[in-house]
């Protein structure tokens, strides 16, 4: 709508001034090399636009004359660079389909028409790499880093190059480069952190990771400085306390729920005397993440306490937090150094019917020192070894027994407080495992028919199948679970919380005790009572 009326107002201008000029007419006097021209004002007036555009047409004709060759050599240039394409966007599709044969042919067609173009040398490397033709690969990305577009590339693929080839100290050089020329590139920066932790370069880490800070999350950031703070404390623990404890508190304000952290920071601070901000860092630390750790930590917080002071001490740890196994296994830990041994029991008693091993252990610890009874003893271990595994700090399937800063394949922070078997679906232990599912028995308990078993005692076969099964207790809130031979019915037995099963009698004799008086007759019962 603007336009037309534009349009409107220029054509009424130009009406305006062609009646304005015949309004005003006058007379047009040329005297040039014996020639007179007389005329009128319009009639000249529009014969020199009749020049002006003859001229115009003259130059325009002359220009595209002399510029044909250059227009033809341009369109020759565009035909072939159009055909370079092509070869580029077919080797390219080549490749993610897999055809190597059509890839390495478009590869050099593109190679032909388009020299130096960057795609055509990212597909030149990658048809190289697709072959198997590694120096060929590494040619096509060292030429890649002479071109400022194609210089981060060409760096990545030697990157990747060298790592298959197990060269660390190309990868490191070239991770580097490329990190000097982007400090924001994201891959460059995690291999020249990955390469600093790997060397425990701790300040070379800590430098890495702030020249790629505005690639990073904010709480990511926070936690990797936190970790590296930690590692670096711990390396400088036996040369230089004040800075490690500065390091670690650090750290702590960084990620509070960093148990390392937090057990490092109470430890110097109770060594410096400052029990109270200790207490305070434990606490918080504990209510975040329960471990044993913070625990260890907190018990000794004063040195030179009795054993009943960190008794008191673990009880009011574990009442931040009821309900905790790592709470009763350090109050359990407390009362047996000083010998309340029914605190320690009280302690357990919540577990004791489905524990896990430091539970068992502890119990089996307990009858020893206690009581001295081997027989509990060796119940005791015997159901820690068939019992649940406990969490410790496991990462890339390794376990540790204490944490470190960096995985056996080189990730920071890798370590991970769980239970080894939990990363591949296991709920109980190995040796608990459940057995192929077997067909079901076919076992008519709602008709037991007892009075064929009286009239007929002297047949064997009509008497009734004796269960045998093995009870194995499992996780807690779980009613237990028996393994019973084709064609039986087993009634589960019931354990009082301290009682450490029917694996044995009062002698430590193994006497398991089955009920079968929903399944058997009166000739059976008599006989049970005469054995």
């Amino acid at each position: 709508m603007i336009q037309v009326v534009l349009f409107l107002i220029t054509v009424a201008l130009a009406a305006a001034g062609f009646v304005w000029i015949a309004d005003r007419p006058g007379d047009v006097l040329i005297t040039w090399m014996g020639y007179r021209i007389e005329t009128s004002f319009m009639v000249a007036l529009l014969a020199v636009a009749a020049l002006v555009v003859i001229a115009m047409i003259v130059w325009s004709a002359a220009r595209a004359v002399l510029r044909s060759p250059d227009q033809v050599s341009l369109f020759f240039r565009h035909r072939r660079a159009m055909r370079g394409h092509l070869a580029i966007t077919r080797g390219l599709v080549a490749i993610g389909a897999g055809d190597l044969r059509l890839a390495r042919k478009s590869a050099d067609e593109a190679a032909r028409l388009s020299p130096g173009d960057p795609l055509m040398l990212l597909l030149t490397a990658q048809s190289a790499q697709m072959a198997g033709d590694r120096a060929g690969a590494e040619r096509a990305f060292h030429e890649m880093t002479r071109h400022d577009d194609t210089k981060l590339l060409g760096l990545r693929g030697l990157y990747i190059e060298a790592q298959r080839r197990n060269d660390a100290a190309t990868a490191r050089r070239v991770a580097e480069e490329a990190a000097k020329a982007a400090p924001g590139l994201t891959w460059a920066g995690q291999a020249v952190l990955d390469d600093r932790c790997a060397a425990t370069d701790w300040d070379g880490a800590l430098q890495a990771l702030e020249h790629m800070k505005s690639a990073l999350d904010k709480n990511d950031y926070r936690r990797k400085r936190a970790v590296l703070l930690t590692a670096r404390a711990q390396a400088l623990d036996e040369s230089d306390r004040d800075a490690s404890r500065a390091a670690v508190l650090e750290a702590v304000k960084l990620a509070p729920d960093l148990v390392p952290a937090a057990a490092l920071a109470g430890k110097r601070l109770a060594e410096a005397g400052d029990a109270r901000r200790a207490s305070k860092i434990l606490n918080a630390a504990w209510k975040l993440n329960p471990h044993p750790d913070i625990a260890d930590a907190y018990a000794h917080l004063r040195t030179g306490d009795s054993a009943r002071a960190r008794l008191t001490r673990m009880q009011s740890l574990a009442d931040k937090m009821p309900g905790q196994l790592e709470g009763a296994i350090a109050v359990a830990r407390a009362a047996i150094d000083a010998r309340e041994f029914g605190a320690a029991r009280a302690a357990l008693a919540p577990y004791v019917t489905a524990p896990t091993r430091r539970v068992a252990t502890l119990m089996a610890e307990i009858e020893e020192t206690e009581h001295g009874d081997e027989g509990r003893v060796r119940e005791w271990m015997g159901r820690a070894m068939r019992a649940a595994g406990d969490p410790v700090w496991t990462a890339d399937g390794v376990v540790s027994d204490r944490w470190l800063p960096v995985s056996p394949h080189g990730r920071l922070d890798g370590y991970e407080w769980r239970v080894p078997l939990a990363e591949i679906g296991m709920t109980h232990p190995v040796i608990d495992a459940a057995p192929p599912p077997l067909p079901e028995p076919k076992v008519e308990v709602e008709q037991p028919q007892p009075a064929a078993v009286v009239a007929e005692p002297a047949a064997p076969a009509a008497a009734p199948p004796q269960p045998s099964a093995e009870v194995v207790p499992l996780r807690k809130a779980q009613r237990p679970v028996a393994r019973p031979a084709p064609a039986e019915t087993v009634i589960p037995l019931v354990r009082a919380p301290d009682d450490p099963g029917p694996e044995s009698g009062p002698d430590g004799d193994q006497a398991p005790e089955t009920t079968q008086a929903s399944v058997a007759g009166p000739w059976e019962r008599l006989k049970q009572m005469f054995r």
